[in-house]
């Protein structure tokens, strides 16, 4: 009968039975990679490998805050015009730049861009370091006037050589400061979703 084994009552049987053994521990790997697999994911996505936090960014000047913030004491407003009224901090023209460097360190090779850009007239590209994806909605301005401070989100700038994310600005990093602010700033809690995704 080949590959078939006869049984009692004459029924003929497809497969050994230790196929049986063979499909669910099959079924059970799978169920266990499934749940494996899903806790990495999750893990994963809350790392600062996914969130970005601790990373610098490349910068087209290897700009030190603190050198500018922490050693001379220029104010974020300085170089971030628009953070007090806007939705975006804005980031420093070249002009701001050489606003001192036309008089301070005008041959340091390390700002070569910055002297490039003012003479042909371009922008310097900044790389932002806090971006949140385009489905959230922040506004620098409203918190700003709600007197939350720069660090809050930022981190000690002020001791950065190079700026790197400070926080993971999840989704829970974001709603856990958001409930807190009865308590920290003596607001009223923001919890609806069109507060964030418009």
């Amino acid at each position: 009968m080949g590959s078939t084994f006869a049984l009692a009552g004459g029924v003929a049987q497809l497969f050994p039975a230790s196929v049986n053994f063979r499909v669910r521990a099959s079924l059970w790997t799978l169920a266990i990679g499934a749940v494996v697999l899903s806790i990495v994911a999750v893990a994963s996505s809350r790392s600062d490998w996914s969130t970005g936090q601790g990373r610098a960014t490349a910068q087209p000047v290897q700009f030190s805050h603190a050198h500018h913030v922490g050693g001379v004491g220029i104010d974020c407003r300085y170089c971030h015009r628009s953070v007090d009224t806007e939705a975006f901090a804005g980031m420093p023209s070249t002009q701001t730049c050489m606003h001192c460097h036309s008089q301070l360190w005008t041959e340091a090779a390390m700002l070569a861009p910055v002297r490039q850009s003012w003479a042909n007239g371009r922008p310097l590209r900044w790389r932002r370091v806090h971006d949140l994806p385009d489905f959230a909605y922040f506004d620098h301005g409203a918190h700003v006037q709600a007197e939350v401070a720069c660090s809050t989100c930022h981190g000690e700038v002020e001791r950065m050589a190079l700026t790197v994310q400070a926080a993971p600005l999840t989704m829970r990093w974001c709603v856990d400061c958001h409930a807190d602010l009865p308590a920290r700033y003596g607001l009223p809690a923001q919890l609806s979703c069109s507060t964030c995704h418009r």
